[in-house]
């Protein structure tokens, strides 16, 4: 059975500050939206996203390209833009989960809860206890008190098989809360399942200060070392962090010899403990002879994607006497940023010699050392 996660982020609220919509502000190294879709991207029980999005929002840079989603235009309405997911995932899904994208923080378990009420129910959602006395009041003064009991706060995602609640929206006429309310209209039973305090919704300025605290505890940092040394022989230029630079002698390897390249790709290996250049594109290989370094670079970066890792900062060394690297710093970040997809004020490179000691003090080559980031959030 597929299931899809539909994350509704076409919503305009800006009582949490700023110029931009609450789900596209920043947490951390990603959008409140990318942090909610990676939750379900990452989840063993997901088979596809569909990113419902504002008409203003399409065709912008604010949403993610990665996870991967399918894009949908939103509606006026909560219920609108929802419908309009469920219209497109019609036949391709069985089951949906419905996910606010101002809720990044959701976690595996009560994922997890969600689909496992969905063997036996027609829907479900999970909720928390409301365990603080609650108040009615008028004009700052207290006017009655409301029994608790039975009383629960709604969190998302929730959760249905497709076909009836694809019914059901066509059949509710007037606006509804959530799913929940659009379901229980047509008679569907919906199971509550455990809420987390943790999946909050972020609605004021105040939420989203919590939720970086929270996104701090639960960060994932990994950090990775790179080494790499390659010889000079004949030539005419050196490739160097991505920037062909002219000089007598030319560095000697298997692919084109980016020694600063490879240090950084060796370095995001590393960090994702998943070996090296060599183990992924064997010096052994004709394919390789000669190949552009950036190759090796992008398949290290889609690896860490793949996986969700952000990459947080670079710090490339390269070792040598020449060619001098100071006035090609800026074309090589800009390089390396492009290629990473990251922005060149994350990327460091820098020079140093040898003292005339050693390999490189004697000019018989470059060494480079590389120290690559990964956050995962």
């Amino acid at each position: 059975m597929t299931t899809v996660a539909i994350i509704v982020a076409a919503g305009r609220g800006t009582r949490a500050g700023g110029v931009l919509p609450k789900q596209w502000q920043m947490l951390g190294n990603r959008s409140v939206a990318a942090h909610a879709m990676r939750r379900f991207a990452d989840h063993p029980g997901v088979d596809q996203l569909v990113l419902v999005l504002h008409p203003d929002d399409i065709g912008t840079d604010l949403w993610p390209t990665s996870p991967a989603a399918d894009v949908v235009t939103g509606g006026a309405t909560r219920q609108a833009s929802v419908f309009a997911g469920l219209q497109a995932v019609e036949g391709r899904a069985d089951k949906v989960l419905i996910h606010d994208a101002a809720r990044p923080l959701v976690s595996a378990n009560v994922i997890d809860d969600v689909l496992r009420a969905l063997e036996i129910h027609q829907g479900a959602a999970p909720a928390v206890a409301v365990t603080d006395t609650l108040w009615h009041g008028a004009a700052d003064q207290v006017t009655g008190v409301q029994d608790r009991a039975g009383l629960f706060r709604a969190q998302t995602p929730q959760g249905f098989h497709l076909a009836p609640l694809l019914a059901a929206h066509r059949a509710m006429p007037a606006d509804a809360t959530d799913d929940v309310a659009v379901a229980r209209a047509a008679g569907l039973d919906v199971a509550i399942v455990p809420g987390d305090e943790d999946n909050m919704k972020i609605t004021g300025p105040d939420d989203l200060a919590r939720a970086k605290r929270l996104m701090g505890q639960r960060m994932d940092v990994r950090c990775g070392n790179g080494y790499d040394v390659h010889r000079f022989g004949p030539g005419d230029h050196v490739w160097l962090c991505g920037v062909q630079i002219p000089h007598g002698r030319g560095l000697q390897g298997h692919s084109d010899a980016d020694v600063g390249m490879h240090a950084v790709t060796d370095a995001i290996y590393g960090a994702l403990g998943m070996g090296d250049i060599g183990q992924h594109f064997p010096p052994s290989d004709p394919q390789w002879k000669g190949a552009a370094s950036h190759i090796f670079l992008e398949h290290a970066v889609g690896l860490a994607r793949e996986n969700g890792f952000d990459i947080s900062n670079v710090d490339c060394t390269l070792v040598c006497e020449h060619p001098k690297i100071g006035p090609h710093q800026a074309a090589m970040k800009a390089a390396l940023a492009q290629i990473m997809q990251i922005g060149a004020s994350r990327i460091s490179v820098k020079a140093t010699t040898s003292e005339r000691l050693g390999f490189t003090g004697r000019e018989e080559g470059i060494a480079s050392i590389a120290t690559v980031t990964l956050v995962k959030s």
